[in-house]
């Protein structure tokens, strides 16, 4: 009689390869995983309930803390939510959605490059994540000149910007949009034709269109599984449908298609953002509603008057109609949505957010079955979650 080598082990949430505060209750026989069952319960943010007591402005602030490594993505989407509810989304400047996009791509390429040093140093694969993170750091400075943090940045608000770019940022941005897709073959050049790496990539986590579109999969992980879906191009917003872009397609719907799609991706963003450049025209960051838009800063510093009206839209902020309303954009991670109630108040009835992390996180036990322990961890890789939008 065969001895049996059943066990449970816990993964996180101190692992460094759960990307989070992740616990995953693992089954195994042997190094075969039999169950995975996600615990997720540790961040407790609150965002949701915490929006419930603060008016529309002093709201945007929380959203740059969810997937805190996709910033402007959060603060876009929830600023064209309360857009939409308002009624103003046609009086948008043209300058302030072309800054939207240029600053959503740069924050998905910010997002992407942390997700490929990440996980291919997961893997092993260490000089990755050296070089990623330089580039990173490059978007992170342009982060710091164009709203002063690097990190947890809101510069997005309702209505357009918070002030428009500074001197010298748009050429800081063309020349890095110039570089990265050199640097991006780069990557490609230490990875994709390393026999470990397919190894540890191809035929891992395989996840068919159809069980996908189920489970509710977005973005990357959704169109490395043969589904051509993305909101840029299929629901969009800013002014994406007047760019050139082709949207990155798999079939093989493994770690190793996730991975090409995702670089892929990163070479359209500078697509975008190049096109974007050459569009960038003179004009207002800032939608003309005075009750809604707070003045420009100029204004609030050298007037009075200017210094009260940017205090009362802040603290009291404004009454919408009563009415509900859903937007979603296409995040890095996949499809980021904000649903928002008001029953006539400034400060929203309900806001429920549809975080992909947290749907994508879904699929985790499905891709792991049958795999071996270490292929758990190439798989929560390429799933590229962030527990600041699971456990919010």
């Amino acid at each position: 009689m065969a001895l049996s080598e059943k066990m449970t082990i816990n993964m996180g949430p101190q692992h460094p390869s759960t990307h989070g505060v992740l616990q995953l209750i693992l089954e195994l026989d042997g190094e075969v995983v039999q169950k995975a069952t996600p615990h997720i319960g540790f961040l407790h943010r609150g965002t949701e309930k915490l929006s419930e007591h603060r008016t529309y402005n002093q709201i945007i602030p929380l959203t740059d803390r969810l997937d805190y490594l996709a910033p402007m993505s959060n603060n876009l989407g929830y600023c064209l939510a309360v857009e939409k509810l308002l009624g103003i989304t046609d009086k948008i400047p043209e300058r302030a959605n072309v800054i939207r996009v240029i600053m959503a791509e740069l924050t998905r390429l910010k997002s992407h490059l942390v997700w490929l040093a990440t996980h291919a140093l997961d893997i092993g694969a260490m000089t990755v994540f050296l070089y990623a993170f330089r580039e990173r750091e490059v978007i992170t400075d342009i982060y710091e000149k164009v709203a002063g943090a690097r990190m947890t940045s809101n510069y997005i608000r309702i209505g357009g910007v918070t002030e428009d770019f500074p001197d010298g940022v748009e050429q800081d941005i063309r020349e890095f949009s110039a570089a990265m897709p050199d640097l991006v073959d780069m990557y490609e050049g230490l990875l994709t034709g390393n026999k470990i790496w397919q190894k540890r990539t191809m035929g891992v986590g395989v996840i068919t269109a159809e069980d996908a579109i189920d489970i509710g999969l977005t973005g990357p992980s959704l169109r490395a599984s043969g589904v051509d879906w993305d909101l840029r191009r299929d629901a969009p917003y800013c002014g994406y449908e007047t760019y050139d872009f082709d949207i990155p397609v798999r079939t093989e719907g493994d770690t190793f298609a996730s991975y090409k799609a995702r670089l892929d991706e990163m070479r359209q963003c500078c697509r975008i953002i190049n096109q974007a450049l050459d569009r960038l025209k003179p004009g207002p960051v800032h939608a003309d509603c005075p009750k809604i838009v707070p003045p420009a800063k100029e204004d609030v510093v050298n007037t009075i008057e200017g210094l009260i009206h940017h205090f009362k839209i802040i603290t009291e902020g404004f009454e919408v109609e009563p009415g509900e309303v859903y937007v979603g954009i296409e995040a890095p991670k996949g499809e980021l949505g904000y649903y928002i109630v008001s029953d006539g108040s400034p400060m929203p009835y309900r806001m429920k957010i549809r975080p992909p992390s947290f749907v994508n996180l879904q699929a985790l036990p499905q891709m792991v079955e049958g795999l071996l322990l270490a292929d758990v961890i190439a798989i929560i890789g390429t799933l590229d979650i962030v527990l600041g939008e699971i456990d919010r």
